[in-house]
């Protein structure tokens, strides 16, 4: 994937080095390194220079990301995807439950990462798949994907400072202990269970879990959940800990008589532009499976 950026050098910047500027604005060591290896990926008023040049209020500091080569291991297979937003630098998916983000040993064909190698096949790019936040194969709902590197590097910092707000709908059996509440339990792994996480107080790590209740009706709550931390299986293992697990759940609330996986929905995700700074909201609405334990 191809991308040429242009900068106006401001009053504020100007004096700096361009290697200077560019980790102002988010560029990692990585990137830079990258960038200083790529013939002319870097031009100032139109001419190639190196990082160490200084600004001048005015200049034009263009930059060539050039990325040639696709994932390796990472065969083009035809599937459905939900694409919600596009640009030269993202995309955000609103993914089926049932696709693993990733190809594995039992999922070597059926990925989000395959559907999105052709999709770029298609167009004649070159792509190497970033995914920026994680969703378990059975939960629905909202992704990002970095089209270059430059993106998941900033986007990556973004989620390691809890930037990107990931809100989340699930389905839980029975009436939660309030309306609206915090979960501060910490996770670990289970002692017996290589997958398995529970709620452990003395060799847990730290994840909180923000939750709204939306409604209650025929049994079940519809509760709104929005991470502060990003521990594997924390909504389950949290919502389980209330005593409100999520139907559908194989590993925590194996009751398939109303959904076949597990009824929890990326529902909301906001973050900046990884270029632009320009504040993203997206929405994805509720799954029709979630949707009918209410009706």
């Amino acid at each position: 994937m191809n991308r040429t950026i242009t900068y106006l050098i401001s009053d504020k910047d100007a004096g700096f080095t361009i290697e200077q500027n560019l980790r102002h604005r988010g560029y990692s060591a990585k990137n830079i390194t990258h960038l200083k290896k790529t013939p002319e990926s870097v031009l100032l008023n139109g001419i190639w220079v190196h990082m160490t040049h200084h600004l001048t209020s005015g200049d034009e500091l263009v930059i060539r990301i050039v990325e040639e080569q696709s994932s390796e291991r990472v065969p083009p297979v035809e599937h459905p995807i939900h694409i919600v937003y596009e640009d030269e630098d993202i995309l955000v998916i609103d993914k089926q439950a049932g696709m693993p983000i990733h190809p594995s040993l039992n999922n070597y064909y059926n990925s989000l990462a395959n559907a999105l190698a052709w999709y770029f096949e298609q167009q004649k790019k070159p792509f190497i798949f970033r995914c920026v936040n994680r969703l378990d194969r059975d939960t629905s709902g909202l992704l990002i994907i970095a089209k270059h590197a430059l993106s998941a590097s900033i986007l990556s910092k973004q989620m390691k400072a809890r930037e990107i707000r990931r809100t989340y709908l699930a389905v839980c059996k029975g009436q939660l202990p309030a309306e609206v509440g915090i979960i501060n339990a910490p996770i670990a792994r289970k002692a017996d269970s290589a997958i398995e996480r529970c709620v452990d107080f003395s060799n847990g790590e730290s994840a909180v879990t923000h939750y709204r209740v939306r409604y209650y009706q025929n049994g079940y709550s519809l509760v709104e959940l929005h991470l502060e931390t990003g521990r594997t299986h924390q909504i389950r293992i949290h919502m389980q800990y209330l005593g409100n697990p999520l139907p559908g759940d194989y590993l925590y609330c194996p009751d398939y008589s109303k959904i076949s996986r597990t009824a929890l929905h990326s529902y909301r995700l906001a973050f900046c532009h990884p270029i632009t700074g320009k504040r993203m909201d997206f929405y994805a609405p509720l799954p029709t499976d979630m949707a009918a334990f209410f009706q």
